[in-house]
């Protein structure tokens, strides 16, 4: 690996010679960019903010080769995707070829993928707002984040450094130590087996994961029925062929009828949970809602799940549910 071990060498241009401090320092103002990074390399939050440390140990180390401050945000850039790279092949790990077998499947869907990513987890919306500047050029949502995991890890590095940090081909050919021919052969690749696993209607990946228009007003009609209970409610904000995963269990839901069999339980009769109180928050650029649960005899509401909605049209296409152990990431509180 280029630039993470070499031995320290005098740097006239005083980059290490301010001191332990100062470096640190300016590795820290990319902290967040670098950890957006790792996140998209990776698909687990976790293990992004693992590589952001090993990142910044690689760096220090090797200091004494950077040459020109203006080139430390590129070089850690390419220390981050080296170290990615090196976990991946430490920690090899693929995308389940086909969903499991469903909890309930309306007759005649299919899933709209071919296949499901259980390491995947949320990032929060107020920390890529601290990265505003690299997240308007990436894409950010869980439908991408799914799509990338499907890629060898080379050929998603090579995506990621061009079409998403918008590298030229010889920045990251450099980074990866590849010929310019071989980061070329990889982007062909790479593209049309992205495009292969996104959903039919977002193969145009390229344009910002900004809030959509409606996207919130769909969020509180979301968060109104759970909260009063009203599974009618519920399916006039469902799409007939929705669909909710619930990483990292391999269970899934497909279909509005499906949904509502499986959750009315849970929401009416004799069997209900208890009482929802429903959090709107944001998640890689999409609505979410953090549900809480007060159940018969319980005084307060307890964190139980979150999740995150895919949104067309006006109405939710998909929900990728997590267990209350994101709540504490979202600044949530431990109870309501």
């Amino acid at each position: 690996m280029t630039g993470t071990g070499a031995p320290m060498a005098p740097d006239p241009r005083g980059l290490t010679t301010k001191g332990a401090d100062g470096f640190a320092e300016r590795m820290q103002e990319h902290r967040r960019e670098l950890h957006v990074h790792c996140y998209r390399m990776l698909g687990s939050f976790d293990d992004a903010e693992d590589l952001v440390q090993e990142t910044f140990l690689r760096a220090w180390r090797g200091r004494g080769t950077l040459r020109e401050e203006s080139g430390l945000r590129a070089w850690l850039y390419r220390i981050a995707t080296n170290a990615c790279l090196d976990h991946l092949r430490a920690h090899p790990r693929h995308p389940q070829p086909r969903p499991a077998p469903a909890i309930e499947a309306d007759p005649g869907l299919e899933p709209p993928v071919s296949g499901a990513v259980p390491w995947l987890q949320p990032y929060p919306d107020t920390l890529l707002d601290a990265a505003e500047e690299v997240v308007d050029r990436e894409t950010i949502e869980l439908a991408f984040l799914v799509a990338i995991q499907h890629l060898p890890p080379r050929q998603r590095a090579v995506l990621i450094l061009r079409d998403v940090l918008g590298w030229s081909a010889q920045e990251t050919a450099v980074s990866l130590e590849l010929t310019v021919a071989a980061v070329k052969s990889a982007l062909q690749r790479a593209r049309p087996m992205l495009r292969e696993h996104l959903p039919a209607r977002r193969l145009d990946w390229t344009v910002p994961a900004k809030s959509a228009p409606g996207d919130q007003a769909v969020l509180r009609r979301y968060v109104e029925a759970l909260e009063k209970a009203d599974p009618s409610a519920l399916a006039e904000v469902l799409r007939a062929d929705v669909w909710q995963t619930m990483p990292p269990a391999p269970i899934w839901l497909l279909g509005r009828t499906a949904f509502l069999a499986s959750w009315t339980p849970a929401m009416v009769g004799p069997e209900a949970w208890g009482d929802w109180r429903v959090v709107a928050t944001r998640a890689n650029r999409q609505p979410a809602a953090a549900a809480y649960l007060r159940r018969p005899g319980e005084t307060v509401f307890s964190p139980s799940w979150m999740g995150v909605l895919r949104v067309e049209d006006g109405l939710v296409t998909q929900i990728t549910t997590y267990g209350d152990g994101v709540f504490p990431r979202f600044g949530l509180p431990s109870s309501l």
